[in-house]
Order: structure tokens, then C-alpha cells, then sequence
């Protein structure tokens, strides 16, 4: 309870502190509903500007709430280093619509996106755990060491449904099975406008899931223009932590910062956002250098050093 008291008590300060951010962020929504976006994360890509999110580790229902109310645009839900529990998982997406606030909007965008980290490699194609998340209602997925195009393109067609005959974005052909009913109903829409509007962006332009593909290796480095080729990669994460240990050097090594700067300017070349995680101290340079999402911080941090984090990030906004 003390943890939860004190998580409370700093998102509410961020908030305080972030309330020029609330303004902007309420001006990005369209007054027509059905024009919303309803992914805040590509809302923030499309907009020009840099998203902000953090890693949850504990996915509990009271946790949902507390972060579905914060100045964050985005938090990914952890299940590649905690375990991989879809009970959980639906716990927490199902207590982080907040249907209150959602009313009084106008609209069903989520104030805070959540994304969904899954525990396979991008080596181990384990599809089932892409349909599980998904089903459940993510709204994008975080998928760890990709290292290869044949990897990333396995990634996109587990995440999409087929498209129908004729349709211009039907390749690749999606392989996600037809289970959605749970997921329309926790986005609030009926289950023929989920199937619509559950595609991957941009491949889709009218999509509302992001994928956010981890390049965590010198294999995924070298092969970082090849795996931007592929149709339906949203976005691009880099692990900074597993990256220096590809490489055999430690954080901040010249090599490691060479190695982050060819996978940004891959990005930058080819318009795909690219995030990483960042501080206080590093933040402002990072999105500087072009980088256009960071996480900063954890569930478990979420103290003095996150909002240090967030007001020199916003200060970019």
C-alpha cells in the first residue's frame, strides 16, 4: 500500500507539473469521434511530436488505474522479463479503461496506450503469444531481439488479419486467427469496425496497432536496413543494455553509441520512429539526436528521477 500510495502521489505531481503537456495533448483530439484516433502513440507520431512512456513490470488492476490517469502517452507492459501471464495481462487492460473519462471526451482514444512486451525472440516466432496479446486488446506489441527481415516479417503477419480480396495493403497476408470479440469490446467498438481498424500502422494508414521491433545486437544492427524494408514495421526500439552486450562493451562505449547512431539514422532515412530508453541526464540529447519515443523509467521507479526525466522531455514538446 505504501508503494501504491507513493506511486500515486508522484503521478500526480508529474501531472501537476506536466499541465501545459495535458493542454497540448487534449488539443490533438478531433472533436468528431469517429475521426480519433484511437492509438495515442501513433496520434503523437503523426502529429510530429515525441511520445513518453514507461515499463510495467507489476501489471496489477490498481496499477492500471493509476497510469491510465497519468501524464504518460504510453506504457509497455512487461512480459519478457516478468512473467508471461495473459490473466494478468487481461486484469490490467480491462482496469485501464476508464470509461468515465472516455465519456467525457467525446471520444474512446486512451489518455495512455498500452503496448504489450511478449518474452520470444524475434528467433523463436512463437505466433500464439502475438494473437494471445492482441486478443486480449493491446494496442501495439514491443517484440525483442529481431535480428533478421524473415524475423520482422513474421512479426507483421502474425499481427494482422487477412485482408479482404483486392485489398491495395493485402500483402503481406496476415496469419492472425478470428477470435476478436474480447478486444472490440475493450476498445469500444463493434466487432466488424475492430477487424477494420485493428491493423498494423502505417501499412495500414487507418491502423491503430504499432509495432515496436527491438534491435538488441550487433546481427540486428547490421541488418537494420533490411529489416526497415519490410512492409508494416511501425517503429523501431533499441535496447541499449542487451546492444553493450552484443557488442562486449559497456553502455556509452564510442562503439556502443556508433552502433545506436546507424540504427537512427536507418530510421530517420526511412521516416520509422526510433525510441530507447533514456534519463534525466540524456533525454533532452536523445531527442535532439531525432529519437521520436523514450521510455523513462519503470513502475518501480516512478519517484523523483522519472519526473526529472519527463520535465526535461517535455521541455521538447
Amino acid at each position: 500500500m505504501i508503494r501504491s500510495t507513493a506511486l500515486l502521489l508522484a503521478l500526480a505531481m508529474a501531472a501537476s507539473v506536466l499541465d501545459s503537456v495535458a493542454r497540448g495533448q487534449s488539443a490533438e483530439r478531433p472533436r468528431d469521434p469517429a475521426a480519433v484516433r484511437l492509438n495515442k502513440v501513433i496520434a503523437r507520431f503523426e502529429a510530429g511530436k515525441p511520445a513518453f512512456g514507461i515499463f510495467v513490470s507489476d501489471p496489477t488492476p490498481r496499477k492500471a488505474v493509476m497510469l491510465a490517469a497519468s501524464p504518460l502517452d504510453f506504457v509497455v507492459i512487461d512480459m519478457e522479463h516478468t512473467p508471461l501471464a495473459f490473466d494478468r495481462l487481461e486484469a490490467f487492460l480491462t482496469s485501464f479503461v476508464d470509461r468515465r473519462r472516455l465519456a467525457a471526451k467525446g471520444n474512446l482514444q486512451l489518455d495512455v496506450a498500452p503496448i504489450v512486451r511478449l518474452a520470444p525472440y524475434g528467433r523463436e516466432r512463437l505466433q500464439f503469444t502475438i494473437k494471445q496479446a492482441l486478443d486480449l486488446g493491446a494496442y501495439g506489441l514491443m517484440l525483442p531481439f529481431i535480428e533478421t527481415p524473415e524475423q520482422a516479417l513474421a512479426v507483421v503477419r502474425a499481427a494482422r488479419y487477412p485482408q479482404p480480396r483486392g485489398a491495395a495493403d493485402r500483402e503481406p497476408i496476415g496469419q492472425r486467427g478470428a477470435a476478436y470479440g474480447f478486444a472490440a469490446r475493450l476498445w469500444g467498438l463493434s466487432p466488424t469496425e475492430y477487424v477494420r481498424r485493428a491493423d498494423i500502422w502505417p501499412l495500414d494508414r487507418q491502423g491503430e496497432l504499432v509495432l515496436m521491433l527491438q534491435i538488441e545486437s550487433v546481427t540486428g544492427v547490421k541488418n537494420i536496413e533490411r529489416i526497415l524494408a519490410v512492409p508494416g514495421v511501425s517503429s523501431i526500439f533499441i535496447g541499449p543494455s542487451d546492444l553493450a552486450f552484443s557488442l562486449g562493451v559497456p553502455v556509452g562505449h564510442p562503439d556502443h553509441e556508433r552502433a545506436i547512431q546507424t540504427v537512427l539514422a536507418a530510421c530517420k532515412k526511412r521516416n520509422v520512429p526510433c525510441g530507447i530508453t533514456a534519463s534525466a541526464t540524456d533525454v533532452r540529447k536523445r531527442l535532439a539526436e531525432g529519437f521520436r519515443f523514450v521510455t523513462v523509467g519503470g513502475d518501480d521507479q516512478l519517484g523523483e528521477g522519472v519526473l526529472r526525466t519527463l520535465r526535461a522531455a517535455q521541455q521538447r514538446r
